[in-house]
């Protein structure tokens, strides 16, 4: 697939996650307009995968973990172009009874999501769980995780990765989405995480940077990342992105983290979102 279809896709997703939040007035639009190009770029031409014949041990196929779980509207709208499910679906998100919650959830079995991730902080110890079942099963696939940055602040994260490095768990790459905001203000402000590249390189990891709203550097990065997998270290990678990317209105701020907009700034919104692949 071409860069320009990816951005195409790319284009579709966000205009699908403003149309899901204002929809019920919940959710986290941000984040997941920040993240949109990166995930396009993960599941429709960088991770091996069979959507067609979904399960939850994911055998022989790459698998993804969304850590920072709030940002599911861009995962579910990744998911449903992709072909987990049907993109008419998405027009269920947060409500009552349906398999698209706010925050990701198993309970109904919805294809493409394999743990539940409301709770932040928890998601690089599930991933090193399912990259060390997959080394014992003789399984080559690699295991992918995001997070937001805000949530580093968690200490779970760090308990895992020392663990990551001490067990050289080559076979996985993590990203954190690196916007410098989180729900209360400037990451700086909250809780100054001080220099994550060299963080990370300091609890044993293999370290790369990428602008997350460039499709070509998103691909050439994570191509990078996964000719260094299988050398004994686990692989980082620090995606500066801009929250509310796309939203001229929305951008570089905190303050649409977990806020809708209203129906008349979704107008404005769409309005700057070029539809491509059909509303659902």
């Amino acid at each position: 697939m071409e860069t320009q279809d990816l951005e195409k896709i790319s284009s579709q997703v966000r205009r699908d996650i403003v149309r899901m939040v204002t929809a019920v007035q919940s959710g986290h639009p941000g984040g997941s307009l920040g993240c949109a190009d990166f995930l396009t770029a993960l599941y429709f031409k960088v991770m091996k995968l069979n959507p067609d014949e979904f399960t939850m041990n994911g055998e022989g196929e790459d698998l993804f973990f969304l850590s920072n779980g709030h940002i599911s509207p861009v995962l579910y709208s990744v998911l449903a172009h992709k072909g987990y499910f049907d993109k008419s679906e998405l027009a269920t998100f947060r409500k009552l009874g349906s398999r698209l919650q706010g925050h990701p959830s198993i309970s109904k079995s919805l294809p493409g999501v394999r743990i539940a991730s409301g709770s932040l902080g928890q998601g690089l110890s599930v991933a090193l769980g399912a990259a060390a079942a997959k080394k014992l099963n003789g399984d080559n696939s690699i295991v992918y995780t995001l997070h937001g940055d805000g949530e580093l602040q968690e200490g779970q994260i760090w308990e895992a990765a020392m663990y990551a490095a001490a067990n050289k768990v080559d076979n996985l790459i993590s990203t954190v989405d690196y916007n410098h905001k989180q729900i209360d203000g400037d990451i700086d402000d909250v809780l100054p995480m001080g220099d994550l590249v060299k963080k990370w390189q300091a609890f044993g990891w293999d370290v790369l940077e990428m602008d997350g709203h460039n499709i070509n550097e998103i691909l050439k990065t994570m191509e990078l990342a996964k000719s260094k997998t299988g050398n004994g270290k686990p692989v980082m990678i620090i995606m500066t992105t801009i929250m509310g990317n796309g939203v001229d209105f929305m951008m570089g701020t905190h303050k649409w983290h977990g806020s809708p907009p209203s129906k008349e700034q979704e107008g404005i919104a769409l309005s700057q979102l070029t539809e491509t692949l059909g509303d659902y």
